[in-house]
């Protein structure tokens, strides 16, 4: 009898030793796959018309190149500095997305240069100039656009009026910001298509991509992801900043957005319970894919809601 207990708890001990060494094995990879700057095989390589003649004016314009370490991590962060035609106080701060960088947002970097605007478009960590072997999915990141958002302050003096965008991890990114402690100068923000956080955005992409489950696999990734990088995954969540935001938001998705679903939008909008705001989704738009498809109603937009809110 005991021999059969004893038998049966091994058993039992065993497979719990496979689950955990399989789960530690899966949480490794889906770390790298997920977390660790690389060309990704679930992003298109394909560069729009758009983005390839932005990238062409930003090489022409004149521009600063602007420096600082990251907050909490010794990483040397790059950023450019577009001044408008004729001396602003105005600026408008551009987040960029997952696995892209400044110059890929190198048209929206011209839409607001056009409308008279200086631009600071930095890489965040670990994408473009700038180091780091992660990607921060845009909450370690928040507190280095506070570094910036300063950087200007200093550079342009207390009158400076300060504008937030952000587009896909960038719009994250920007709503992260908004539930940190603000200097004055910083007006309004305006988000397109960020998630509501970095859980359910993984959780989202396991099904969609893997069709797996959000248990347990993607709090072990994510715990896997906060040893690795130092930052928690876990706290960062766009619905509990945006229940402190006070700034002025836009939110803008597609209607058809399969990466960052649809859906979270409207969670986020909600969220904004002390803020001015606005809700526009594009009928029709894939992710990312509202400013390309529909370029001059974006930019009247978007131009419009900071010209409002100055």
């Amino acid at each position: 009898m005991r021999k059969h207990k004893k038998a049966w708890l091994i058993g039992i001990l065993s497979v719990i030793g496979i689950i955990v060494v399989g789960l530690i094995g899966a949480s490794l990879y889906f770390y790298q796959y997920a977390f660790v700057p690389s060309k990704k095989s679930f992003l298109s390589g394909k560069e729009s018309r758009i983005i390839t003649d932005g990238k062409a004016w930003l090489k022409s314009v004149h521009k600063e190149t602007w420096t600082q370490e990251a907050v909490g991590a010794k990483l040397k962060l790059v950023a450019d500095y577009v001044p408008a035609a004729k001396p602003t106080t105005k600026t408008v701060v551009v987040a960029h997305g997952y696995m892209t960088n400044k110059e890929y947002m190198a048209p929206q970097i011209k839409m607001f240069h056009d409308a008279g605007f200086n631009v600071l478009a930095p890489d965040d960590r670990g994408q473009g100039q700038s180091q780091g072997n992660y990607i921060g999915y845009g909450w370690p990141d928040r507190l280095d656009y506070l570094k910036w958002i300063n950087q200007i302050i200093k550079k342009q003096g207390k009158q400076s009026q300060i504008a937030l965008y952000g587009v896909s991890m960038g719009g994250a990114t920007v709503m992260y910001i908004s539930g940190e402690k603000l200097p004055p100068q910083v007006k309004s923000i305006v988000e397109d298509c960020g998630y509501t956080s970095i859980i359910d955005e993984l959780a989202y992409q396991a099904k969609a991509m893997f069709n797996l489950p959000k248990w347990p696999l993607v709090p072990a990734v994510a715990l896997t992801a906060t040893l690795k990088t130092g930052y928690n995954v876990f706290d960062a969540s766009a619905i509990d900043a945006l229940h402190k935001n006070t700034r002025p938001i836009l939110f803008i998705h597609g209607s058809k957005d399969t990466f960052v679903p649809t859906k979270m939008v409207y969670q986020n909008y909600r969220a904004a319970t002390k803020a001015k705001k606005a809700l526009w989704v594009v009928k029709g738009a894939a992710h990312a894919r509202s400013f390309p498809d529909h370029p001059q109603v974006y930019a009247k937009k978007v131009v419009g809601w900071f010209n409002a809110n100055w």
